[in-house]
């Protein structure tokens, strides 16, 4: 019988039930395309090039790896960890001849790889990166020579088919390469083809053996071993002898053998980095997008609800019990849950393509990891749109089943002059929690700790303002009576009807409060981090001069050559990368000892940087913190390319924010990295020092003002991929905002009638309804600027130790501006559309 009822309603009440529908199917949109980056990161396809020819391949351990062992109650339980390094973990020569001897090999083939850029004049594509090989490895894709010859000497190079294209370079010609060293030319001695066509996501050089192990700079290692079977061979069970054979050896711990789809995270280390990364950046959208999803349902719900009260109170006046009611709402909600469920779940599959597209344009995830599309999101969203719809109809609708039958058509004219005390406790234990959350954050001095809390408590803050909003809209109200006033009639009847509809009110003021904390939140945390980074790095930076390159980065050659400049006093090369302190990873550099002090100041707060050497290390107050350290201890860690070292802290320093959590010599670092060119170069000079004497082809000489506008540059780019990230959820969130006002206005039409009735001008009504929407958003702008002020003011205290978030007034503007005109545009377009009504006819069909 209900089940009749709740379907004979969805039909009868399309309208009513549109904006639910709405709400429901951006959810579920929002929740498949997260849930398929989730997906992505945890079972995303690495498809592999180079080695598409050799049907194993034996690998480094690409792992840092961590073993615990815990006693409790008489058992001994065993953790453990692996955590990936951040450069490409190299093999010892001598396992070429153990996977040799292995019966069933028909050749291992020691395979180099190494960055070679070509020197074309315009900027290397990030996407394709290049590399150089020795030619003996050609045969693991296969390539085979289309024009010209293998390279005999030192100076002769094999490009790829798509490189000669791109150029116009064929045999014979000329062709500048920068790998780990200086620029050389070298002569195109050949054209090399693939049987499956051209590769797609690299560039491929070949050299003559010799060098190639010149350039590569990694002497008595190789990057892997191709292992090619003989005829007739297994793949399957040759890899498990050649683990075998492995495990007996020295190096048989830190070796890996791949074999099928798991040569491409050999090939690709950035794309299995980006694995992890996807999969914190998946979880966090869809968490985040979930709580959003969930708040923002519950208040379409409660809305709608609420425009159904005269006819539920109704029906419980002609004896429906409670119990039919909620199970009528339940299986209403459960109609509209499944048809949005299903429609948004197939809506977020080419929005899940869209997001990872831009993910790879903007070099956050590369190509090589291939999208999952896989049905697991696709039922999530289901599943959250029908659990969601029906714990919010049975909320919003729980009152009004338990009313007395007597009382229910007397308060459905008229709303409750307070909310019910559930519903007032709740929102402050929420207010509680956010404000919690709030202090925790600003005890937080990590990104990866802070970043979540800080949304969470956006939403957290935004769920107790949807509780408490008919308080707050009252307290609001009293406080903009005397303005409201000067605005007429129209500003008169806008109080009253604040005053008298705050629960309607409110349920407009919670999207609005979200969209402008989140958005607020979004575009303004990363500034306000990298803005005391920026401050930290020009403050402590000391040198005149910073030397860039064009290219992959200044080499020692052309550091030397600047070093000994007449008028040069120091030059510092800095190379980048990351290193991890057990597990845990931290932003190193490597820096030049000599003349140190006189191109940079870290701002040292313990120790001297004067004895800094090859064994030192310099150390952030927060690593410092965080490891226990002194001037003095000693430091393990293991490098980007899994060397362990062991060094001695020689200074902490407290400008952590500009110039990294470690700082170690530059050798040690260039040697473990796979690009071991300097990113820049810091220059002190006497005055007389200009900028041409330091100049040469491919290098950029900045100032102190250019290379932080640089930094600003990097830092936008931070942003935007942060606004990416973050972007669905806000676009949903406006989304909610334009269907909740629409919704709130669009069922006013008897309203609006007895107003016409009663003399009142269709302009005078149009003026009520933008004057009730303006303050609507004014109060929406307030709670959510304070909301976003107080997380940002947190986030800052944690992350750089005073409360100085970075509040941009122009983007701020034009925040609170787009979210006026959504709300000017979804009130005044169906309120338009109802004044279109006759009042009597209105009045005749209300009777």
């Amino acid at each position: 019988m209900m089940l009749r009822y709740a379907l004979q309603t969805v039909r009868d009440r399309k309208a009513g039930f549109l904006g639910a529908f709405v709400a429901l199917l951006c959810a579920a949109a929002l929740i498949t395309a997260c849930g398929t980056l989730l997906e992505t990161g945890l079972r995303g396809r690495i498809a592999t090039e180079r080695y598409a020819g050799t049907p194993l391949v034996v690998s480094a351990d690409q792992n840092v790896h961590q073993t615990t062992v815990k006693e409790k109650k008489g058992k001994t339980k065993t953790k453990h960890k692996a955590k990936p390094v951040a450069e490409r973990a190299w093999l010892p020569a001598s396992t070429l001849e153990t996977v040799r001897a292995v019966p069933g090999v028909e050749r291992a083939v020691p395979e180099l790889t190494f960055q070679a850029v070509p020197v074309l004049g315009a900027p290397a594509d990030p996407a394709r990166p290049s590399y150089g090989h020795a030619w003996t490895s050609a045969v693991l894709t296969p390539f085979t020579l289309a024009e010209g010859r293998a390279p005999q000497g030192g100076d002769e190079v094999v490009i790829d088919r798509a490189l000669a294209a791109r150029a116009g370079l064929a045999a014979g010609a000329r062709l500048t390469v920068q790998a780990t060293g200086e620029p050389k030319t070298y002569t195109v001695s050949g054209i090399a083809r693939t049987g499956h066509g051209d590769l797609g996501r690299q560039t491929s050089l070949f050299f003559s053996d010799a060098e190639a192990e010149r350039l590569a700079a990694r002497a008595g290692q190789v990057t892997a071993i191709g292992v090619l079977p003989r005829p007739g061979t297994d793949p399957g069970r040759l890899a498990g002898q050649v683990r075998q054979a492995l495990a007996a050896t020295p190096q048989g711990a830190t070796a890996r053998v791949a074999a099928g789809d798991d040569r491409g995270p050999v090939e690709f280390l950035d794309a299995a980095g980006a694995r992890i990364k996807l999969v914190s950046m998946g979880g966090a959208m869809g968490g985040t997008s979930l709580l959003v999803a969930i708040l923002v349902v519950v208040g379409t719900f409660a809305l709608s609800v609420q425009q159904r009260h005269r006819e539920l109170a109704l029906l419980r006046a002609i004896a429906a019990t409670p119990k039919q009611l909620r199970r009528m709402i339940g299986r209403e909600a459960l109609l509209v849950g499944l048809a949005a469920g299903l429609a948004g779940s197939l809506a977020g599959l080419p929005l899940a393509a869209w997001l990872h597209g831009r993910f790879v344009g903007s070099g956050v995830v590369p190509a090589t990891l291939e999208r999952t599309a896989g049905i697991f999101p696709m039922f999530a969203a289901v599943g959250a749109s029908l659990l969601g719809a029906w714990a919010a109809a049975r909320i919003t609708g729980r009152r009004i089943a338990r009313i007395r039958p007597a009382e229910a058509l007397a308060e459905a004219a008229v709303e409750r002059p307070r909310p019910s005390w559930i519903r007032t406790l709740a929102g402050l234990l929420l207010l509680a929690g956010g404000v919690v959350l709030v202090v925790v954050l600003g005890s937080l001095r990590t990104e990866p700790a802070s970043t979540p809390v800080t949304f969470l408590a956006v939403v957290v803050l935004a769920g107790a303002v949807s509780l408490l909003g008919p308080l707050l809209v009252r307290l609001a109200t009293a406080l903009l009576a005397g303005p409201l006033r000067l605005a007429g009639p129209g500003g008169r009847l806008a109080t009253a009807n604040l005053r008298g509809n705050a629960t309607r009110m409110a349920s407009a003021v919670t999207p609005l409060t979200l969209l402008i904390g989140m958005t607020c939140t979004v575009l303004f945390v990363t500034p306000t981090l990298g803005d005391a980074a920026r401050a930290q790095a020009r403050e402590g930076v000391r040198a005149q001069w910073v030397v860039t390159a064009q290219g992959p980065g200044v080499s020692p050659a052309t550091a030397e050559r600047i070093r000994r400049t007449p008028g040069v006093t120091a030059a510092t090369e800095i190379v980048h990368t990351s290193v991890r302190v057990g597990l845990t990873k931290y932003a190193a550099q490597g820096v030049t000892p000599a003349g140190l002090t006189r191109t940079w100041d870290p701002e040292v707060t313990r120790g001297s940087l004067d004895g800094f050497g090859e064994n030192s290390a310099a150390v952030s107050e927060l690593a410092a913190d965080q490891l226990g350290l002194k001037p003095g201890s000693p430091l393990k860690l293991t490098l980007g390319d899994g060397t362990p070292v062991t060094l001695t802290v020689s200074a902490v320093y407290g400008r952590g924010l500009g110039f990294g959590d470690l700082t170690l010599p530059h050798g040690l670092v260039a040697a473990h990295v796979d690009n071991p060119l300097a990113a820049s170069v810091l220059v002190a000079a006497q005055p007389s020092v200009g900028r041409e004497r330091l100049a040469a082809p491919g290098l950029a000489v900045l100032s102190a003002a250019q290379a932080d506008a640089a930094r600003a540059e990097r830092q936008a780019a931070g942003a935007e991929i942060n606004l990416l990230a973050m972007g669905l959820v806000l676009a949903f969130t406006a989304i909610a905002v334009v269907n909740t006002l629409a919704m709130s206005t669009a069922e006013r039409f008897r309203e609006f009638a007895m107003l016409r009735l009663a003399g009142a001008k269709r302009r005078q009504v149009l003026r009520m309804l933008r004057t009730e929407t303006l303050a609507v958003l004014l109060i929406g702008a307030v709670l959510g600027s304070g909301i976003s002020l107080a997380v940002l003011t947190a986030f800052s205290v944690g992350m750089t130790g005073v409360a100085a978030p970075a509040v941009l007034p122009l983007v701020y503007g034009v925040v609170v501006g787009a979210a006026g005109l959504l709300a000017l545009a979804a009130t005044a377009l169906p309120g338009r559309a109802a004044l279109r009504l006759r009042p009597v006819e209105v009045a005749t069909s209300k009777a």
